[in-house]
């Protein structure tokens, strides 16, 4: 195991907590040190943690109400003008409402915005299917010039947060609501567009994971050495510009692959990947995410177990590559 995991990782009391906290700690860290950050939200200052910043630094914080189109122009002015501006929101709203300002006012020019799509994926649970974002990798990651990140955990938002703001362009950091464990350490490290083996049991297969369900990876991955199979667990946090190497590594090393993640499987992080196998080195490989359908209102465990992204699920999608592979 990776000595920068969280040493009480599969204890039934792990720490649990939303990504969105981390970004929001990283914000008043950066606030302090850069005045140059400035911060708006579409009325969900609360909800996306940008309320401590708002309250360190009013006359950096915007809000801009239920106008999310207009706060991405606004926000396009601002980068302009030589500030970072931070937009935070649910991602069903930002990127997803106001994709065509991110393309046109933003991408287009190439500018230096950071775009936080909070709420992703069905583990918002009770919110339902309007409010649970499953596209947001795939209309972002499409767009020249933006940089994707899904980080794994409260830890690594923290990171991601404070990373995306010293590099230039347009970023998309995408956060969820629910508490989930806590899987890195303070003193792991973290790099844009690098990925970062977590476990490694074995050559069996690689499961390349991003977002929480790195957590449900890595359980799965202890239960089946116990079983006898050996895979390998990658935190893929960047979908772009993806580690291409450490993709190939990976699957030469395994020769099959299951990605996992809470989006929907065309066009998210296993069509990423797909698409660095397909041209390089073709292996059998399985996806797990949501398959071509929306999600319901229901508990998050709930979801996750009924849209297939369990740890049994993932299982058995291990099992059936292995067969595949053989």
């Amino acid at each position: 195991m990776n000595k920068f995991l969280n040493s009480k990782l599969f204890d039934k009391d792990v720490e649990r907590v939303p990504t969105r906290n981390g970004y929001g700690e990283a914000l008043v860290e950066l606030g302090e040190t850069n005045k140059n950050v400035v911060v708006l939200t579409g009325d969900l200052k609360e909800s996306t943690r940008a309320e401590e910043f708002a309250k360190k630094f009013p006359e950096r914080f915007i809000e801009c109400g239920v106008a999310e189109q207009n706060m991405m122009g606004i926000a396009a002015g601002l980068a302009a003008a030589g500030k970072i501006p931070f937009i935070s929101s649910y991602a069903v709203f930002s990127p997803g409402r106001n994709w065509d300002q991110l393309r046109v006012s933003v991408c287009y020019s190439n500018l230096n915005v950071k775009i936080i799509g909070a709420h992703t994926g069905v583990s918002v649970g009770p919110d339902g299917a309007t409010h649970q974002a499953l596209e947001d990798i795939a209309i972002t990651r499409v767009l020249p010039n933006v940089t994707v990140v899904v980080p794994c955990d409260a830890m690594q938002a923290r990171q991601a947060t404070q990373a995306i703001a010293g590099i230039p362009g347009p970023c998309y950091l995408r956060l969820t609501r629910e508490k989930t464990p806590i899987i890195t350490t303070v003193e792991a490290p973290f790099e844009i567009g690098r990925a970062e083996i977590l476990a490694e049991y074995g050559q069996d297969a690689a499961i390349i994971a991003c977002g929480p369900l790195v957590y449900q990876s890595l359980v799965a991955a202890k239960e089946l050495e116990k079983e006898g199979i050996k895979v390998s667990v990658v935190n893929n946090h960047t979908i772009k510009p993806m580690d291409v190497v450490m993709i190939m590594k990976v699957a030469r090393n395994c020769g099959a692959v299951v990605t996992v993640e809470e989006h929907q499987v065309m066009g998210g992080m296993g069509s990423a990947v797909a698409e660095v196998l397909a041209k390089n080195y073709p292996i059998p490989m399985e996806m797990i995410g949501m398959q071509d359908c929306f999600g319901e209102s229901g508990q998050p465990e709930e979801l996750l177990e009924k849209y297939g992204m369990s740890v049994v699920k993932i299982k058995e999608a291990v099992k059936k590559i292995i067969r595949r592979k053989i």
